[in-house]
Parts: structure tokens; sequence; C-alpha cells
């Protein structure tokens, strides 16, 4: 069997028709992962769990007892998602020995749908990167073409879908962490609603920007995901009962910001956003310009609340309580010392660049000049999708400008790194749900490059995108 040739629902179907059992398919995902071991999507496998919960899916099967959805179903997690007794590095050294002592939140809610997690997948540090060239277990190739990058943060989840190691993969998406990686390696990418799935075990990077999602083969399997793992959560404040809301018209506007089709994009990705919108207005729906006009300042407002967001959340690691950077103990006179110490050696240097950028954005006299400033300017960004939303029901844009780029090329030019996400920075400012979703089918090796579009949706709408993705998918 190839698990990449099975959809979640068809994988269901035909386990519970015996045409194979989940220990085959646990089996076929690792054999699949040693192939690709070159791609370095992994850093850590969860072989003999992933086994013990495929047996108890057989069991019942073979009782003729009925199993969940996603019961036996591989799927893999990104390293900064806490899975119980295994590492959880954020892709950083100073976790490197760190092992989680609970289940998160969304992980849990897996592990209850009888769903078989194989693996922990490569990232950028503590989620800081469009490349996955940050991890300090080195970076994850594309498997489209291994001289490329897979995009990041999220590139191992990305490329565990992709190569067909997993039906499912979850990341996280602060700036675009999910839909860029989705993007770069040709397979879907949902962020969904802010607040409607639960952060809770999730090692943070930006809380209010942070958000779980699913990577996936299809729109119809990223929908199937998104159920099994939002709602309301008492251990995450920031979550809510999740409104599904359906629109009643019968065709959708989609909305085409102006500010998002500029010149610099290549004329590769530009070609696939055409040929898009053709097929999508062959479906029935209409395209309407529009104006988000405070777009320009995203990315400079994004990179200043981040970084002042990680510089927080990063000073938990103090070398004490999540000692990773081996036998510097030994050679410390003081506590002073011992921080100094395992924090230079164990944050790479992505991660010391936003620590010391948040610092000096959150101190005294630069405080109202930086950070106040740019929430004031977050506000309007959202605002901007608030008055767009009242003509159109989703927007159409690229996820990203260019497709994968060739891995070392863009590390000394952090600007041009960041560039990367300036499509996607937005809708993480204003809480939005959007899709990553590739322009056609991409099959490794075929030597193309994926295009993805974006869609994005108004609060709580991830049904509009849903639809719509399904659709295209159907008749391309």
């Amino acid at each position: 069997m190839n698990i990449e040739d099975f959809s979640i629902s068809s994988f269901h179907n035909a386990l519970c028709a015996k045409e194979f059992s989940a220990r085959e398919a646990i089996e076929e995902s690792y054999k699949t992962i040693e192939k690709n071991k070159d791609l370095n999507a992994f850093i850590t496998l969860t072989k003999e769990e992933a086994i013990s919960v495929a047996a108890d899916i057989d069991v019942k099967i073979a009782k003729k007892e009925d199993i969940p959805l996603l019961g036996g179903l591989p799927i893999a997690l990104k390293d900064n998602m806490l899975l119980s007794g295994f590492r959880a590095s954020a892709g950083s050294k100073i976790l490197s020995e760190y092992k989680a002592v609970y289940d998160g939140t969304v992980v849990k809610k897996l592990k209850d749908s009888g769903a078989a997690i194989i693996g922990k997948t490569n990232m950028d540090e503590f989620a800081m990167g469009s490349s996955n060239e940050n991890s300090a277990f080195g970076p994850v190739k594309n498997p489209h073409d291994s001289e490329r990058v897979s995009g990041g943060s999220s590139g191992g989840s990305a490329v565990s879908v992709a190569s067909g190691a997993v039906l499912a993969a979850f990341g996280s998406d602060t700036g675009g962490s999910i839909r860029q990686p989705a993007a770069f390696c040709g397979v879907v990418g949902l962020k969904p609603t802010y607040g409607s799935v639960s952060r809770f075990g999730l090692i943070a990077m930006a809380s209010s920007l942070d958000q779980i999602g699913p990577f996936t083969k299809s729109v119809a399997d990223s929908e199937i995901m998104f159920h099994a793992i939002q709602g309301k959560d008492k251990l995450d404040a920031t979550t809510f009962e999740h409104k599904t809301e359906c629109n009643k018209k019968e065709h959708l506007v989609i909305g085409v910001p102006k500010e998002y089709f500029i010149d610099g994009i290549d004329p590769y990705v530009s070609r696939h956003m055409e040929k898009t919108m053709n097929v999508l207005k062959k479906l029935g729906y209409s395209f309407k310009e529009i104006s988000l006009p405070h777009t320009k300042y995203a990315l400079s407002t994004y990179y200043i609340i981040m970084p002042a967001e990680v510089s927080t959340n990063l000073a938990r690691f103090d070398g004490v309580r999540y000692l990773g950077v081996s036998n510097i103990e030994k050679d410390v006179r003081s506590l002073k010392e011992l921080y100094i110490k395992t924090r230079g050696a164990g944050f790479g240097g992505e991660a010391r660049r936003r620590v010391l950028l948040g610092t000096f954005v959150l101190s005294s006299g630069y405080y109202d000049a930086y950070y106040a400033k740019a929430q004031k300017v977050r506000a309007l960004i959202s605002n901007d999708f608030d008055n767009a939303f009242k003509d159109v029901d989703v927007i159409f844009t690229p996820v990203t400008p260019t497709p994968a780029f060739k891995i070392g090329e863009k590390t000394n030019d952090p600007l041009s790194m960041y560039l990367s996400d300036i499509f996607t920075i937005p809708v993480n400012l204003a809480g939005l749900p959007a899709i990553s979703i590739p322009t056609k089918k991409y099959v490794v090796g075929s030597g193309e490059l994926p295009v993805n579009f974006q869609l994005i949706g108004k609060h709580y709408r991830e049904t509009d995108l849903f639809e719509i993705g399904k659709k295209y998918e159907n008749n391309i």
C-alpha cells in the first residue's frame, strides 16, 4: 500500500474493509520516512507508541466494533507540540533534552480520536523562520527539489505529508508558518481563526499570533482535521466555542486586494494565480477588486509585536528548568553566568536576534514609540479586513511572492527572508482564518515547483474556505 494514495475517508473505509491492517499502515509510514530520511523531516519517531495504537484499532476491527474516522490514521506533530513522554525540542538546542510530561489539548483530542502519532517533525527554532534552516537539527529539504527549502517554520510537517509519510500533520502558524511551507511543498495548509483551536501544550512563540492547524493532501481532509481539533478549552482562555457558520449565497464574491498583486511577484507565481482565478470564474465565482491600504505596514508591525512577545515567552528558558546544553553548569561560578552561558549557547542566531529586538522595543523610553504604536497599526490592518468583508465573502491572494528558494540563498539576508511572509502576516495580525491550496496536484519527482493560492475568510467562516477549496480541487 501507498499511504499517499488515500484520502482520510478512503483510508478509513479501506481499513474497515480489512484491505490492510492499521499496523501495516504504520509500518508503511516508517518505510517512507526511512526512504526519505535525507529530507530531515523528523526529529523524533514514536514507533512503539504508534504500533500500540494500531494494534488496538486492529483488535476493534477484528471484533467488528466501530472505529472513529481517524482510527489508525498515521499523523505527525510539529516538535513544539507537547506529547507526553517524548522530546519537545521546538527545534532548539536549549530544549534538546526536555521531555513533555503531559499532552497538549490538540494532542489529547487526536489521541482520543484513535489517530496514531508516528513522530515529531523538524522545525525552525521556536518557530522562528521562513525556510526551516534555523533548526538545531539541520535544515529540512523540499521533496520536490532537495536543493531547495521546505518553507518554515513548520517545514517538517509539510514535508511529512508531501512525501507520503502521513496523511495529516500539524504545525503552528504565527505569521505564515503553516501556509508558506504548504505552498513550497504543494500541500494544503490551514490557519484557523485565532482562538478556535486550543494552544495549551504548544510551546509559545508569540501568544497573540500563534495558532495550531493541519497539513493535508486535500481541502476535504483539512476540513476533517479542523473539526477534530477545534473547540473551547478551559485550559486556554483565548479559545471560544467555534460557531460553524455557513454562507447561504449561491455564489460567493471573492475579493482581490490590489496591494497584494504588485511588481516583484515571480512571473511563475503570477501565471498560476491567473490560471486559478480563471478556474474559479468558470465555477461561477465573481471577483471584485478591494483595497487593504494598511497592508504596506503589516511586515514592520509584525516584526515589532512578534519579537516583543518572543522576548517575554523565551525568558523562561534560563538553563535551569529546561537545561539542554550539557556540561555548561560545570564551568560557571554564579547564577548570572549560568544564564548567560546557557542562553548564549542554547539559542541559535535567529532566536537571539528576535529576543534582542523584542527586548529593545519593550524597553523604557521605546515602548510607546514602537510597541504601542505597532498595536495601533495592527488595529488599522484588522479594520481594513472588516471593511473589505462588507463587500466580499472571501479574499484571494498568492501565498508567497516566489516558489521555494534554494537552501542558503537568503540566510545572510534576514530582510529578504522575512519578505517571503509578506502575504501571510496580515492574517495573523487580524486573527482571521486562511487556507493555502495548491494551484494543481503536484507530484514529487515531476520536476515542478509547487505554487499555492490563499483564501482568507471572515472570523469563524472556515466553512467558506472549505467550500471554495473543495469545488476548485474537483475541477482541476
